[in-house]
């Protein structure tokens, strides 16, 4: 068995509300997220969002990965890194127009980032870079926020704004997010989900 299998999951992200998913490493909490996105595809089970398959409600789905995952050396601007999020409704050849520019220069200020818009990524601190990946999620204009260890590698204080974020976020948006931190979940959840070994423990 991999570290990062899953078993036996039968849970529930509340509408409105936060729900942290915790638990050491390698207890499937990103795989659990990747598997309800449909990024990997569970041998067994269904996701539903509001009742329907998770295909048919994408557009209401964004998915901020970990910051890790990112090539913050790619030679580009913070602007266009949050246009980038808007593929799944333009596709790879539509056109970016003037009402686009204005939702993800509307996206930066809800994050705090509106006066980095033409700075290149490289030189984002981790914590600047965490709400640029916020912003890229926000522009699709979602109702469910999926936030994979979003505070992870950064200082206290990053952290304490990236959870302060967060929590304003919390009151339009449905939103899980996985951490590692129990103090965290407590810290920014409405309720928890712990995992250990593949396995939703409580």
């Amino acid at each position: 068995m991999c570290s990062s299998d899953l078993f036996s999951v039968d849970m529930t992200v509340q509408p409105g509300k936060m729900t942290a998913i915790i638990g050491p490493n390698g207890a499937g909490k990103s795989t659990l997220l990747k598997a309800a996105l449909g990024i990997l595809t569970p041998l067994a089970g269904t996701a539903t969002v509001y009742g329907k398959p998770v295909a048919e409600q994408r557009h209401r789905i964004a998915y901020v990965p970990q910051r890790a995952s990112v090539d913050w050396d790619f030679p580009t601007r913070v602007i266009d890194v949050v246009l980038m999020g808007l593929y799944p409704q333009l596709g790879l050849l539509g056109r970016i127009r003037p009402v686009h520019r204005a939702r993800a220069t509307d996206c930066l200020a809800r994050v705090g980032m509106e006066d980095f818009a033409t700075r290149q990524i490289g030189q984002l601190s981790g914590g600047q870079q965490q709400r640029l990946c916020i912003a890229r999620a926000l522009v699709l204009e979602p109702r469910v926020l999926l936030l994979d260890e979003p505070c992870s590698a950064l200082d206290p204080i990053a952290t304490a704004k990236i959870e302060e974020l967060i929590s304003e976020l919390s009151e339009s948006y449905t939103i899980a997010i996985v951490t590692h931190s129990m103090q965290q979940a407590a810290r920014v959840s409405h309720r928890t989900a712990y995992f250990h070994l593949g396995r939703l423990v409580e």
